[in-house]
């Protein structure tokens, strides 16, 4: 019978099992992190896990928070085990299992509670993970979305604000007003120059609903850029009963994720840092390389293999791999297109990178879903997609292939597979999309008419004519058709034999 994972119950699990092994009582804060979810567990928390099992900076141990109703469902899960995690690492050669416990305590969902704590003087770093989509970044300027109905809500009633960057703003506010040193905002997300775009839409948003501490924001709040990574799957059922079942563990939302992890960092602290570079985190000047390399090879790579794999049929991304067909597309992809973009980056080789990356998509443990690989494609592609196309088109070099995933994105929003069968369309704008795509099916351009997507894409005439180029390709031919064409070097535009 599965033991119900409690601090009361640590030294009960089996011994094949990793456990603290520090004393979680005498644990005090320092982070807030604002967006418990898998990955953030699996990656910032296990970090911070490995560093107290050193004996190392035990003032660092996490409170979670967060502003959704899925924060509030997942803080009523972690309560029930006094905050721990399992953390099942899905390693090719056998599963292994650890309980992380470097998070505390877990924030009431209010937004008054989050703002009080963000203005106690233990916590010097508040990190993020609320997704690609949660930055309110307009599409066509690159900048701030200050006409967002969310954020013109904070404007409209800034002393009870419901985003995440107005109630940092009100934390930031508070701590101003103590006389205290303002916290460092960390983000954790996918997203290019993260803590630039972070500080973006702070200093955006203070400007209309906080004016008076602009300038001591812009002046006093250190936002660092970070890349991360770690492929982690959504939990469900499946995983809940492996973790009882392999190990012997009740746990309410436990954490699979693969072996691998990557952290760097831009070293931007002003109230100091726990000392992570103890336990793998990489401390640089520029993380920008790291995080185009990341961003294009790695997620670029996920929604390359994504589309057409649901159009095929396939759940997971290792029987997606397994496709000749979708494998050769990723890597054609890749060395043609894709890695000829990525700036050098220190002590790294490409094709020895992406040959890892390759390896990790194919990891049939890690059994990562097709369904999560497609969702929020209208946040993914302009963060992992667009800005590949972009730096090829000023460049002058062939788009074929980047055009072709577009395409693949673009025939899934229609929302059927190619043998007919209803795909659900993972994305806030859903209904949007799939009213584009299936208009895009007689006219392509369709497709492109949201410039809040598409930015200046929308209008290019050589991404027009590839991408339509690419979608009737497909639409006439297939997707087994349109891979094969690709393969074969053969021109969207080129007419396909009948078979």
């Amino acid at each position: 019978m599965a033991i119900k994972l409690q601090q009361s119950a640590l030294s009960s699990l089996p011994p094949s099992v990793s456990v603290p092994r520090y004393d979680r009582t005498a644990l005090s804060p320092g982070i807030v992190h604002i967006g418990v979810g898998n990955f953030h567990r699996a990656h910032q928390a296990v970090y911070l896990d490995r560093l107290f099992n050193l004996g190392r900076d035990h003032d660092w141990a996490l409170i979670g928070a967060g502003i959704r109703q899925s924060d509030t469902e997942m803080r009523a899960r972690l309560q029930q085990q006094d905050w721990l995690t399992t953390i099942v690492e899905l390693d090719p050669d056998g599963l292994t299992a650890g309980i992380c416990g470097a998070m505390i305590d877990f924030l009431e969902v209010r937004a008054a509670k989050l703002i009080e704590r963000l203005a106690d003087p233990s916590i010097r770093i508040v990190s993020l993970t609320i997704t690609e989509g949660g930055y309110f970044i307009d599409a066509r300027s690159g900048g701030f979305q200050s006409e967002h109905p969310e954020i013109q809500a904070d404007i409209g009633n800034p002393a009870n604000p419901q985003t995440v960057f107005g109630i940092l703003i009100a934390g930031l506010s508070l701590r101003r007003q103590r006389g205290l040193p303002p916290f460092t905002v960390m983000s954790c997300d996918n997203l290019p120059e993260n803590g630039d775009v972070t500080r973006r839409a702070v200093i955006g948003l203070a400007r209309v609903m906080a004016p008076e501490i602009v300038e001591w924001i812009a002046d006093h709040v250190a936002f660092p850029n970070g890349m991360v990574d770690c492929i982690t799957p959504a939990t469900s059922e499946r995983e809940i009963r492996l973790v009882a079942d392999r190990f012997g563990i009740e746990d309410a939302s436990p954490v699979v994720c693969e072996p691998f992890r990557q952290w760097v960092l831009e070293d931007r602290f002003p109230q100091g840092r726990p000392a992570l570079e103890n336990v793998g985190v990489e401390f640089v000047e520029d993380v920008s390389p790291f995080e185009v390399m990341k961003l294009r090879i790695l997620n670029g790579g996920h929604a390359a293999i994504a589309y057409p794999a649901a159009l095929l049929g396939y759940d997971f991304s290792h029987q997606a791999m397994s496709d000749p067909l979708i494998s050769g597309f990723l890597r054609r992809l890749q060395q043609q297109e894709i890695i000829p973009t990525v700036p050098v980056v220190p002590g790294v080789e490409f094709e020895t990178y992406f040959a890892s990356v390759e390896k990790r998509f194919a990891n049939a443990r890690v059994a990562d879903t097709i369904p999560r690989l497609c969702l929020d494609g209208s946040n993914r592609q302009p963060k992992f997609i667009f800005p590949t196309i972009a730096d090829r088109l000023r460049r002058g070099l062939r788009i074929d292939g980047l055009s072709l995933e577009v395409a693949f994105w673009c025939r899934y929003c229609a929302g059927t597979d190619e043998a007919g069968r209803p795909i659900e369309i993972g994305d806030e704008q859903a209904v949007r999309l799939r009213d584009h795509a299936r208009r895009a099916r007689a006219d392509p351009a369709a497709f492109l008419d949201m410039p809040d997507i598409f930015g200046v894409l929308a209008t290019n005439a050589v991404f027009k004519e590839r991408f339509e180029q690419a979608l009737r390709l497909i639409w006439e031919h297939g997707t087994e058709a349109a891979l094969k064409a690709y393969l074969r070097g053969e021109p969207l535009g080129a007419k396909i034999p009948a078979n």
